[in-house]
Parts: C-alpha cells; sequence; structure tokens
C-alpha cells in the first residue's frame, strides 16, 4: 500500500482482516482535544452533532462520509501553532485556544478586549504590558496567520492519510464564516464548503453546550446566524432544544461507542496493518509539530526502537510494535501547555510535574485505541530506569520488559543527538559514551550494545533528516 494512501471505502463484512479507521480516529481524536484545550471527547461529540445535521440535510452516503471524517480530523493541525500562539500572547496555549472556542472575535472590539485579557494571563503588571506591546508591534495578520497555519497542516495531514478532496477542503477552510469574516481566508457564504460549515456549526455547539447547556448553545448559534453560520444549516436545528435524550446521551460516556453507529454502513474505511502505521505516523507528526525543539523526535525514535530490534534479530510483529510504541511515545505531550515545553529555563516543581504527567496521558490515550492494546504501556514507560529513578510510576528492572529497555535507549539517544534550535546534536560517539555511563544502573546493556551496533550499520537517520517512515519488511 502506497505511503499516502487509506484503502477505498468497503462493505465492513468484506474485510475481516482490517479494522475500522473510524476506531482509530476516533480513540486518538482525544489528544486532539488536549492541546484544543477542550474536555475529552469533544471531537467525536462534534461529530455525532455534524453528523445529525448532515442527516436532516439528507446528504448522499458519500458526503456523509466525507463530513464523518472531515468532524473527526478537524483539529488535525492544531498543534502546528501552539509555540507561535505561545509566543504571540504569552499565554498558556491551550487556555488561549480553549477561550477562542467561546469568544465573537469576528467583534473587533470583542477581539481586542479578549487580547487584552488573555496576553501574559497570570503574570505580573510588567510581563503583562511587555506581551501587550509586543503584540502591538506585530503585524495586523498575525493572528489570521495562525489560523492558516493550523487549517493547512490539517489539510495537509487530511490529504496525506488519502482522504477525499472534499474532507482535505473541508478542514481547511473550518474557521470561515458566512459572512466573509473568517480568520484564515475570509471566504464568504457558498464558497466555503458546505462540510466547513457544518463542522464549525457543529463545533461551536458543542463546546457551548459543554459549559452552558444545549439551550445556551443553540442560542449562540441562532445568534451568529448569517454571521458565523449559514442560516439555513441554523435553521436545521429547529427542535433540537426540545431532544433531551439526545443531548443526554451525546454527553454520556459512551461517546466513542457512538461514533461507529452514525458513519455510513455502506462507506465503511477499514484499514490493514500499514494503514494503521500511516495513521501512527500521522499523529507522530502532530506530536513534533506542537515544539520546534522536538523536529522529528517520535519518528525517529520510532525508526531507532526499530532498528535496535533488528538488530537484536526480533520478528516483524515485534517490530513493527516497536515502531508503533515510539510513534505514538510523547502523544501525551500535547497535553502539556507550550508555556512549560518550551520555556527557556528551569522548570519549577509544578511545571516539572506537569512534564512528567505526559506518559500517563500516553498510557490513556493509546490504551484507547483497541489495536494498540499491546504498546499502550510499551510507550509510556519511556523515561522509567532499571534503577528505579525514572518517571512518573518509578518502575524498576522487575517491571521493565526488553521493548520498554528498547525504548528508553532509542529515546534518550535521540534527544541526545538530535539538533535543536538552542544547540547542536552531540556525534554519535559522545552520545553513546553517554548511554554507556547509564547501562547496568538505568539503562539495559544489551539494548545499549545493539544502540551501538545499529550506529555502525550506518542506517542510523539523521537528526531532522530521517527517511520517510514505512512499515518494516
Amino acid at each position: 500500500m502506497p505511503v499516502s494512501s487509506v484503502p477505498t471505502p468497503q462493505i465492513a463484512h468484506e474485510e475481516a482482516d482490517r479494522i475500522p479507521l473510524s476506531q482509530v480516529l476516533g480513540a486518538l481524536s482525544h489528544a486532539l482535544d488536549l492541546t484544543e484545550g477542550q474536555p475529552w471527547g469533544h471531537a467525536a461529540r462534534t461529530c455525532l452533532i455534524g453528523m445529525r445535521i448532515g442527516e436532516s440535510l439528507g446528504l448522499d452516503p458519500d458526503t456523509r462520509s466525507q463530513l464523518y471524517y472531515s468532524l473527526l480530523m478537524k483539529d488535525a493541525g492544531c498543534s502546528s501553532n501552539a509555540h507561535a500562539t505561545t509566543e504571540f500572547f504569552g499565554t498558556d496555549d491551550q487556555a488561549l485556544k480553549a477561550g477562542l472556542k467561546f469568544a465573537d472575535w469576528t467583534d473587533p472590539l470583542r477581539l481586542k478586549l479578549f487580547a487584552l485579557r488573555s496576553a501574559a494571563l497570570g503574570q505580573g503588571v510588567g510581563a503583562r504590558v511587555r506581551q501587550l506591546l509586543h503584540m502591538a508591534r506585530a503585524d495586523e495578520g498575525t493572528g489570521r496567520e495562525l489560523i492558516r497555519i493550523r487549517c493547512d497542516r490539517g489539510a495537509e495531514i487530511c490529504q496525506s492519510l488519502g482522504f477525499p478532496r472534499a474532507t482535505v477542503e473541508a478542514v481547511r477552510c473550518l474557521d470561515e464564516q458566512w459572512d466573509g469574516r473568517g480568520a484564515a481566508r475570509g471566504l464568504v457564504g457558498d464558497e466555503i464548503p458546505l462540510l466547513s460549515r457544518i463542522a464549525l456549526l457543529a463545533q461551536t455547539l458543542e463546546v457551548f453546550a459543554a459549559r452552558d447547556g444545549a439551550a445556551r448553545a443553540l442560542e449562540v448559534v441562532r445568534g451568529r446566524a448569517g454571521r458565523w453560520f449559514d442560516p439555513d444549516l441554523v435553521a436545521v436545528l429547529r427542535g433540537w432544544e426540545g431532544d433531551h435524550g439526545w443531548w443526554g446521551e451525546l454527553y454520556g460516556s459512551d461517546v466513542l461507542s457512538r461514533l461507529s453507529a452514525v458513519e455510513p454502513e455502506d462507506r465503511i474505511i477499514r484499514v490493514d496493518a500499514e494503514g494503521v502505521d500511516r495513521v501512527a505516523e500521522s499523529f507522530a507528526q502532530v506530536v513534533d509539530a506542537k515544539s520546534p525543539f522536538t523536529g522529528r523526535h517520535s519518528t525517529r525514535v520510532a525508526l531507532l526502537a526499530r532498528g535496535i530490534g533488528e538488530v537484536l534479530g526480533l520478528g516483524p510483529v515485534e517490530l513493527r510494535d516497536l515502531y508503533r510504541a515510539g510513534l505514538l511515545h510523547d502523544i501525551g505531550k500535547l497535553g502539556i501547555s507550550n508555556r512549560i515545553l518550551d520555556k527557556n529555563g528551569p522548570l519549577t516543581p509544578l511545571e516539572r510535574k506537569q512534564v512528567e504527567r505526559h506518559p500517563v496521558l500516553t498510557w490513556t490515550i493509546v490504551g484507547q485505541v483497541e489495536v494498540f492494546a499491546g504498546i499502550a504501556r510499551k510507550a509510556a514507560v519511556h523515561h522509567e530506569r532499571l534503577d528505579g529513578t525514572g518517571y512518573p510510576w518509578g518502575y524498576g528492572a522487575a517491571e521493565l520488559g526488553r521493548d520498554d529497555r528498547i525504548l528508553a535507549v532509542a529515546d534518550i539517544y535521540e534527544a541526545l543527538t538530535a539538533t535543536r534550535p538552542y544547540r547542536a546534536g552531540m556525534p554519535p560517539e559522545r552520545a553513546l559514551s553517554i548511554l554507556r555511563e547509564m547501562e547496568g544502573v538505568a539503562l539495559d546493556s544489551g539494548m545499549v550494545r545493539a544502540m551501538e551496533a545499529f550506529e555502525e550499520t550506518g542506517a542510523v537517520p539523521e537528526p531532522g533528516l530521517a527517511p520517510e517512515p514505512g512499515p518494516p519488511p
């Protein structure tokens, strides 16, 4: 299967050896919720809302399938502007993004008030004044550019996964508004793809309903009809307010299980093992895009771990598990603010505690995906050490298996040799010498030796220049 493809839609029972793509994306969408500062299940609930709108409109099965994946993937580019957003506002990117979902930012006065309230939030008066001056000096189009970056990156990820053009463009135009005052391109009315119009309406309904209840959410979108939203779509919502059973189920505990029920049954996309790899690779890119200091860290850890496994003579299934665990090992970092991840200086104890929480989030997110059940723990324990000095659980040698030990070595070696904006990467011999200093105490000697042997093959990917990832042979 080509790197950038996903199988065309197939009738579910004809592909028993494949799994529904929606099952994987629905569970991993929790990571995108974290990046956007949204409650767990935001994307899934937005999908359920949007699909109800699509059903009310009488969309044909192909269009409903395109809408379904547009809704699940709407935030695929969310991490790409996290660093720049933090730099511009000088505040927690997740809190800021969550606030923007509620702000009527097409109103110039309200937008300025939002910026005033958000700049260097929680910091001293001096810091806030300096941040406001920085924002005032910035180009007028900075905010628009930040959203364009996010939308374009999300569209690129959808395209790389082989989704149809309608889904790609729906994600690209998510933030366009009916009156042309959307932040990215300023499209007006019917120039905006229908699927984008539905997605923005569904997203807004969800965030307000989650915070304030369905009645308030419907009141907000009706008040923005003709400005933010296509008035004909808002009209479709007539009668929703009294549907208490549906709203109750929407905010029930089984939101993921409900996703499969709204996907057009004759358009279910199923993926094989290579298709699952493509999804993991895409989410690795989402993780690494969150900070300029991580480059292609997740991809390179996955390739290094697989290379160590090859030296050890592991079989194809074991190599694939290592590869996937490497790709997803840092997905929990999507739940950490860039104010902490990109901090230029020592972390406070509270900040350190937040960073050390990311493996817990990795375990939780990856563990939601049935096909990744066997790698969730492996992906999460990469900071544990044989002598019990690692985090967050303080596991020791007795609790760490072979793959756990491989990933620990791969993660450290990648970090040492990678070039960062603030420093050059170490040469391999220096990085290997540091690993040798840790072997037998924090790291497994056999895995360190295997890393040395892999380095000697000349196949180790260069920092920032990793070859296009792919499954093991």
